[in-house]
């Protein structure tokens, strides 16, 4: 049993205590709007929120450094985002700007591994932070990037990776991008095998959804 069906339970036992203490506005602006009350926890059977995202597959001269994602969102979260937080009004986040949307609709994902479920070997790796976070508005649409350190050492045999990225409650729905799903940054010295595929484990809506994971092997060329 993997460690993101654990997270699920984990989630839905916070859930409840977080929105108590979260304005309307954080909540939307945080894309996941999980809207949990007393008895309607099954009430959310369908997305509100969409993510088109790809992952960049980073590694360095020991092995895997780690994995940048990107988020593109709908066009209707993105008006929302832009609504709240262009300021100026100018279709484009300046750095004070992206600071505040950091702040007040991207930090509290850390309460949720930021949707980064990822497993070594075998073993559960928790997200316990990202770096370089950031925000563009590009034609009407709203991406965020952020890199997430996963450092993995190579060796002789394989590296076994799962990257599963989904929101449990199934408000937010993450794909992966139809062109360009993954990339692969100095991979050069690595034998590297890589897949998109479902993944039986996942447990999203009450384990009415499957999620799509990266899976990923690599090893030190021989």
């Amino acid at each position: 049993m993997r460690r993101w069906r654990r997270v699920s339970k984990r989630n839905e036992n916070t859930m409840t205590a977080l929105l108590n203490k979260m304005s309307r506005l954080v909540v939307v602006c945080a894309m996941s709007l999980f809207f949990w009350e007393t008895g309607c926890e099954k009430a959310l059977g369908h997305p509100h929120v969409f993510i088109d995202q790809r992952i960049e597959i980073v590694f360095d001269e020991k092995g895997l450094a780690g994995f940048k994602l990107e988020w593109e969102f709908d066009e209707m979260f993105s008006s929302m985002i832009t609504g709240d937080y262009d300021k100026n009004r100018n279709r484009h986040l300046e750095p004070d700007e992206i600071a505040t949307i950091k702040k007040e609709a991207f930090s509290y994902l850390s309460n949720y591994d930021y949707f980064v479920f990822v497993e070594i070997d075998g073993t559960p790796f928790q997200v316990r932070f990202v770096k370089d976070f950031s925000a563009a508005l590009t034609k009407n649409k709203l991406t965020y990037t952020f890199f997430v350190p996963c450092h993995v050492a190579a060796r002789p045999d394989y590296r076994h990776i799962v990257v599963a990225t989904f929101d449990p409650s199934y408000y937010t729905a993450i794909f992966f991008a139809e062109d360009r799903p993954t990339a692969l940054t100095n991979a050069a010295p690595f034998e590297v095998k890589s897949v998109i595929r479902e993944d039986e484990t996942a447990s999203i809506d009450y384990g009415t959804v499957k999620s799509r994971a990266l899976f990923l092997d690599f090893r030190k060329k021989r």
